[in-house]
């Protein structure tokens, strides 16, 4: 199984990093081999699953088969645990100048067993003007065996100093039958719920597994579909963004419980008062600290599972636009298409067009840290009917 497997539907985005990994055997300096690579991609496309195959394939130890995901080189890269890739995914809402300067100094390190020390940093677009400015020295004067892969959802999004110098690689979304067939292939899903998980996500590789897996996750999100059809007034509005901010809470408490407390655990540990019957000063501060950290990496996390109820929403919109217009596609979600001709019937295409402008300036909002609630019940308010009063 090669390492390139799981990277689903992005054909020529595979055959460059490919071709980049084989001219990288010649070693630093090789020509085709570029010192910085920049990933982009909708939610979805698989850009740190491509990093990653990426990385594993500079790695890779087989002599004939460039990536062949069955050497050590590539299995422990792929798994995180190759002592020459690092990979970073920030907590915060930025990623900070504390964030990028451990990553500075371990590129600054010769490879110990690899002939590249690979540095991924996911989420590049949270990149502020200070940790990028400090990312940048390193990026314009690199070590020579050090390539850094930086995954961000589109060019944009990245500061142009730092994209200026990088290789870009766009990634598509990727096809949902190719989404299933992964699922299928790999997780041993039925074929019929992969197919469905893999359209309702919108070929989302990550959120498909979890809806194919998970009957929770698949209840949530018909919550979420049903909301433009429950608010009819203020109150109704009130209540319904009430409930999809504590849903979303919900869901990153559950899911961040039992790693908080194993967190806490190794730290105690670690700092030798794991039995403790009270804390020395020193390790309440080392423990308030990671409390901290663990509050922050929740809300995170809230918000981004809000900012995909919303990524579902506007996908129940387009749907609601194209039985409107008539157009010859597919629905995202057939499996509540009554609804959406209900919707259909009941509004304008002006109408639908409206709201969608609505869930994208909520998922603008999100992004930019207005408070959950208040950006969620904004949003709840813009989806009333036109001509909705007060009433709840």
């Amino acid at each position: 199984m090669s390492v390139w497997d799981e990277v689903v539907g992005q054909g020529p985005a595979v055959r460059v990093l490919s071709r980049a990994a084989t001219a990288a055997r010649g070693g630093p300096g090789a020509a085709g081999m570029t010192h910085a690579w920049l990933l982009t991609g909708p939610p979805g496309s698989g850009r740190s699953v491509a990093a990653r195959a990426f990385a594993a394939a500079l790695a890779c130890e087989d002599p004939t088969e460039v990536g062949c995901g069955r050497c050590s080189g590539c299995r422990t890269a792929v798994a995180g645990s190759h002592a020459d890739v690092t990979a970073f995914a920030t907590e915060h809402t930025q990623i900070r100048r504390v964030d990028v300067e451990p990553l500075i100094q371990t590129a600054q390190r010769r490879p110990s067993v690899a002939r590249w020390r690979v540095i991924v940093v996911e989420d590049a677009d949270r990149l502020n003007d200070t940790s990028g400015n400090v990312l940048l020295k390193t990026i314009e004067e690199p070590p020579p065996a050090t390539v850094w892969l930086l995954c961000a959802p589109a060019v944009d999004d990245v500061l142009p100093t730092i994209r200026s110098r990088t290789r870009h690689v766009p990634l598509r979304v990727p096809p949902a039958d190719a989404v299933a067939e992964l699922l299928v292939r790999r997780d041993d899903i039925d074929p019929a719920m992969a197919a469905f998980a893999a359209r309702a996500a919108q070929s989302h590789v990550g959120l498909a597994r979890r809806l194919a897996r998970d009957e929770g996750a698949r209840n949530r999100r018909r919550e979420v579909l049903r909301l433009p059809q429950r608010v009819r007034g203020v109150g109704d509005a009130v209540v319904a963004a009430g409930e999809l901010v504590d849903i979303a809470a919900e869901e990153a408490g559950a899911s961040g419980a039992q790693r908080d407390a194993a967190e806490r655990a190794e730290l105690l540990r670690a700092l030798g008062a794991e039995n403790a019957a009270t804390l020395p000063p020193a390790v309440r501060v080392q423990v308030r600290q990671l409390e901290d950290d663990q509050k922050r990496r929740s809300r995170r996390h809230q918000t981004d599972v809000l900012d995909r109820a919303l990524v579902d929403l506007l996908g129940l919109l387009r749907d609601v636009l194209v039985v409107q217009l008539g157009a010859p596609v597919d629905l995202v979600n057939p499996d509540v298409a009554a609804d959406v001709r209900a919707m259909a019937a009941d509004s304008s295409a002006e109408e639908t067009l409206r709201r969608a402008d609505a869930v994208a300036l909520a998922r603008r909002r999100l992004g930019q840290n207005v408070a959950p609630l208040l950006a969620v019940e904004a949003l709840a308010l813009s989806l009333r009917p036109r001509g909705a009063g007060t009433a709840g």
